[in-house]
């Protein structure tokens, strides 16, 4: 089973929260037609698209993927740093039950925000900054280490989560801005130049998804024998999304 989960934009996605960089205007209908081809996307891949719970009342539901961390059968809900951003957890939880999945919860005083989690094999690499704490990350240890994950606690900058700084590549190797991130913790960096550049999911075989804000790392992708699958998400990324942050795949 292959289940890309997601959940579709709010109505008021526009007063969605931003840290980092300056507030764009928003075209909610442009958004919504970005999401559709994202999803799109995701399913010509090979994916079965499935919506949590609509959360029209939460601004940043549409970025799922920070609400729930699943490693294999279990469903790990978060309790985002932001405390705005804590009502569409139990619309996540919903949906991760109608999949089968088992479900942990983070609590109080930790918090974890799922954009902090990278995982790689075994090893789930997990950001240490304003979203995520330092208890949020000993309750995820304590969750995975019995099957059989190893958390590596990475120190962040000034950047959102650890997944706007480095993901991964199938073939294990990271693509990161260095200048955002510590990548001294990870092996076999490619540094890139474009920040959306280093916002990548493997979608299975050699198939790999990325904004259509990164156009040179895109060609570089190709030259190493992956099929770039181009998205253009620009109105996320006004809000500081990117494509890992708009799904939560599930495989069993």
């Amino acid at each position: 089973m292959r289940t890309a989960l997601v959940r579709e934009p709010s109505s008021r996605l526009a007063d969605g929260i931003v840290t980092h960089i300056g507030r764009s205007e928003i075209d909610l209908s442009l958004a919504r037609a970005q999401h559709m081809a994202y999803a799109d996307a995701l399913a010509s891949a090979g994916w079965a698209v499935y919506p949590a719970p609509a959360a029209d009342d939460c601004p940043d539901s549409v970025f799922v993927e920070d609400t729930v961390v699943v490693v294999d059968d279990l469903a790990v809900l978060t309790h985002p740093g932001a405390p705005a951003r804590r009502g569409e957890v139990a619309g996540v939880e919903q949906a991760v039950l109608e999949l089968g999945l088992r479900t942990a919860h983070i609590t109080e005083p930790g918090t974890l925000e799922g954009g902090d989690v990278l995982q790689v094999g075994t090893t789930v690499y997990v950001g240490r900054g304003g979203r995520t704490n330092a208890e949020g990350i000993r309750q995820l240890r304590d969750l995975l280490t019995p099957l059989g994950r190893t958390v590596v606690a990475v120190p962040l900058g000034e950047v959102l989560h650890l997944k706007s700084a480095v993901t991964a590549l199938p073939d294990g190797t990271f693509l990161a801005l260095p200048r955002l991130v510590p990548t001294g913790l990870f092996p076999a960096v490619r540094p890139v130049e474009e920040e959306g550049g280093c916002h990548v999911v493997p979608l299975g075989g050699d198939r790999v998804l990325l904004a259509a804000s990164a156009p040179r790392t895109a060609e570089m992708l190709g030259d190493l024998g992956f099929t770039p699958v181009v998205v253009d998400i620009g109105e996320f990324e006004k809000l500081e999304g990117c494509v890992t942050c708009l799904s939560v795949l599930v495989s069993r």
